[in-house]
C-alpha cells in the first residue's frame, strides 16, 4: 500500500470512529501519532510538542476565550429580558412586532455571545410564550427563534470567523468587515420573511392590544437607553476598535470583556457565583477549541505527508468542474458534515481539505468563509440534526411537537440559501467593506 493510500485510508478510518461517538480531538491527536509514527517514526512526538506550542502561543487564538467570557458574563446577567421588553416596545407598531423583536434581539444577542444553544434556549424561555400567549403560529415563532439564535455564527465578534482565520491564514479583521452586511443582510431577510408573512395573513401575527401597543415616547426611550442602548455601545465599541484598526482582535475581546463585567455589574447581576460559572465555561470550551487545533493540525500534517492532500486536489481538478460546481460541491459537503460534526469540528478539521483547491479554481478565500459560516446556520435547523430545534423543543410547553418546531425552522433554511447565492453572484456584499477598510 503507498503513502496516498495509507493517507486516505487515515481519513476514512478517522470519519468512521467519529460516527461511532468517540471524542473528536482525542481520536485526532490518536490517529495522527498511530499514522505519524507509521510515516515519520520518532519525529511524530517532535510534531505534537510544536504543534501544541503553536497553538498556545497564537495571537490569534487569545481572543477566542475572551469573547467567550464576554459572551457568557452577558448571558448570566439576566440582560436579555431587559433587551426584549425594549424592543418589543419599540417595534409595537410593525406587522409581527413580537417575532421582529425577537429577531432583532436574537441578532443583538447572538452578536454579544456567539453561543447558539444559550440564545435560543434563553429566548425560548422568554420570547416563545409571549408569542404563543398573543396568539403567534407556533411553527411561524419557533422558526423565529431559530434561525435567529443563530445568526450569531456569522455576525462579529463571530468565534467561527476567528478559528476560519486561524485555519486559512487570513486576517480576521477583514473576514469581520467581509461578514457585516452579509450578516445584517440575512437578519434582513428573516425580518422581511416575518412581516410579509404578518401582512399576507394577520392570523399567523395577531395586533398588540391597546394598551401595549400605546406608550409614551419618553417610555419607550427609557427603555431604549437602560437595556438597548448599553449592549449595544458595548458590541459595537469592540466591533469598530477592530474594524478601524484601533485594536487587533484580542485587545478589542478583552476590552469588551471588561465592558461585560462593567454591565453586569451596572444592572446588579454580576454575583460571585455567576462570575465562577463564566469562567469554567469559558475555561471549559477554550480547552477544547485548543485541543481540536492541536489535534487537526498533527492529524493534517501526517496526512499531507503522506500526500493525502494531494490524491483529493488530483482527483477534484480530475473532475473537471467548474468554479460553480466546485462551490456547490464544497457546499453541499459541508451542509452534510453539519448533521453529524459541530461547527468548530467542521471549520478545524474538513475546511482545510477545501482551503488547497480555492487557488485551483480562483475562489476567494474570504467569500468561501463567509458562505462556510451562512451554511453551518443550515445544520443547526435542518432535520434530522437540528440542534437548534433540540434546544428550543427543550424549554417549550409540552404541547409543541419538535415536528412543528422542524416546519417553522425549515423556511428559514432557504433564506440562508437564498443569502449565499446573493453573496456568490454579488461577491462586493462581502467584499465591498474590507476593500473600503483596508484595500485589496
Amino acid at each position: 500500500m503507498s503513502d496516498a493510500e495509507v493517507g486516505i485510508l487515515m481519513l476514512g478510518l478517522f470519519i468512521f470512529i467519529i460516527l461511532l461517538g468517540f471524542p473528536i480531538a482525542f481520536t485526532l491527536m490518536a490517529m495522527g501519532i498511530f499514522f505519524g509514527y507509521y510515516a515519520m517514526d520518532e519525529r511524530i512526538f517532535n510534531l505534537l510538542v510544536t504543534n501544541t506550542y503553536d497553538v498556545m502561543s497564537n495571537d490569534t487564538l487569545v481572543a477566542v476565550p475572551l469573547f467567550l467570557f464576554m459572551g457568557y458574563v452577558v448571558e448570566r446577567a439576566n440582560i436579555l429580558d431587559r433587551l426584549f421588553g425594549a424592543i418589543q416596545v419599540a417595534a409595537r407598531r410593525v406587522p409581527g412586532s413580537l417575532a421582529v423583536a425577537t429577531l432583532i434581539t436574537c441578532a443583538l444577542f447572538a452578536t454579544a455571545t456567539g453561543i447558539v444553544g444559550a440564545v435560543v434556549t434563553l429566548m425560548g424561555l422568554l420570547a416563545f410564550p409571549a408569542m404563543l400567549k398573543a396568539g403567534y403560529d407556533p411553527k411561524l415563532s419557533a422558526g423565529v427563534i431559530c434561525a435567529g439564535g443563530c445568526l450569531g455564527i456569522l455576525i462579529p465578534p463571530s468565534i467561527l470567523l476567528i478559528l476560519y482565520g486561524a485555519t486559512a491564514g487570513i486576517s480576521v479583521v477583514k473576514l469581520y468587515a467581509a461578514a457585516m452586511l452579509p450578516g445584517f443582510m440575512l437578519a434582513g431577510l428573516y425580518i422581511i420573511y416575518v412581516i410579509t408573512r404578518a401582512v399576507l395573513n394577520p392570523k399567523l401575527c395577531p395586533k398588540l392590544p391597546a394598551s401595549e401597543a400605546d406608550k409614551p415616547f419618553g417610555q419607550v426611550l427609557l427603555l431604549l437607553l437602560t437595556s438597548f442602548f448599553p449592549l449595544a455601545v458595548l458590541i459595537l465599541s469592540v466591533l469598530g476598535a477592530i474594524l478601524l484598526g484601533l485594536a487587533t482582535p484580542s485587545e478589542a475581546a478583552a476590552v469588551g470583556a471588561l465592558g461585560s463585567l462593567i454591565l453586569a455589574a451596572a444592572y446588579r447581576a454580576l454575583t460571585f457565583q455567576r462570575l465562577k460559572e463564566a469562567v469554567y465555561l469559558t475555561a471549559r470550551t477554550s480547552a477544547m477549541v485548543c485541543y481540536l487545533f492541536i489535534g487537526s493540525w498533527t492529524f493534517s500534517s501526517v496526512f499531507s505527508y503522506l500526500g493525502g492532500h494531494h490524491v483529493i486536489e488530483e482527483f477534484v481538478v480530475g473532475l473537471d468542474l467548474s468554479p460553480v460546481m466546485f462551490l456547490i460541491l464544497a457546499q453541499v459537503i459541508i451542509f452534510l458534515l453539519g448533521w453529524p460534526l459541530e461547527w468548530t469540528e467542521i471549520i478545524i478539521i474538513f475546511v482545510p481539505i477545501f482551503l488547497p483547491l480555492l487557488k485551483v479554481f480562483e475562489i476567494d478565500p474570504i467569500i468561501f468563509g463567509i458562505l462556510v459560516a451562512l451554511n453551518i446556520q443550515t445544520s443547526f435547523n435542518t432535520p434530522p440534526m437540528a440542534m437548534a430545534a433540540y434546544y428550543l423543543k427543550g424549554v417549550s410547553p409540552p404541547h409543541i411537537r419538535l415536528t412543528q418546531i422542524f416546519g417553522g425552522a425549515l423556511p428559514f433554511v432557504f433564506m440562508v440559501f437564498l443569502a449565499m447565492v446573493t453573496v456568490y453572484v454579488l461577491p462586493e456584499i462581502a467584499l465591498w467593506l474590507p476593500d473600503q477598510l483596508y484595500g485589496r
